[in-house]
């Protein structure tokens, strides 16, 4: 159960790692990104330059590319705001509702669809439950509230027997 749907099919440093390349190899035609700490850290409204790029060389790859945040409308719509992508807040991953729009907004499905986060139990596993391909990413820079550090420390669990196999 663990591996089925805990274990990320690819876990990298940064989003960099991901390029065009690899996702065309894996049949990848849409992305589904979660935002905060995985594209950039919380306190951060916009996308960076260096953010702006490498979903710029996804594009011009021609994937689509969607985000599915747990954060609220306001943070969402700022940060999509130049963008103007499918864009869902308040989604309760790993609720796979607004994975689902999401791909029907992209037009693609289960299998040439991945999921980009920073969190096990939000991302990973609202991906995998929906059969989706999944990278886990470092956390860019994580809250200090007592439920994150508590989470991280199960999450840093489950890292460590994916990075055994």
């Amino acid at each position: 159960m663990i591996k089925k749907y805990l274990f990320p099919d690819r876990y990298f440093d940064d989003i960099y790692s991901i390029t065009t390349e690899l996702l065309t190899k894996l049949g990848i035609k849409g992305l589904i990104c979660d935002i905060d700490n995985t594209l950039v850290p919380y306190e951060i409204a916009v996308p960076t330059p260096d953010v702006s790029e490498w979903i710029c060389k996804i594009k011009e790859a021609g994937m689509q590319v969607s985000f599915v945040s747990n954060n609220n409308i306001e943070r969402v719509n700022e940060f999509n705001r130049d963008l103007q992508f499918f864009a869902s807040a308040d989604s309760i991953k790993p609720s796979r509702r607004k994975l689902r729009a999401a791909m029907a907004f992209m037009g693609t499905d289960k299998t040439n669809t991945a999921v980009i986060g920073d969190q096990i139990f939000t991302d990973i596993f609202a991906g995998k439950r929906l059969g989706l391909y999944t990278f886990l990413v470092k956390p860019i820079k994580d809250k200090r509230t007592l439920f994150f550090k508590i989470k991280r420390m199960f999450e840093k669990l489950i890292l460590k027997m994916y990075l055994k196999m």
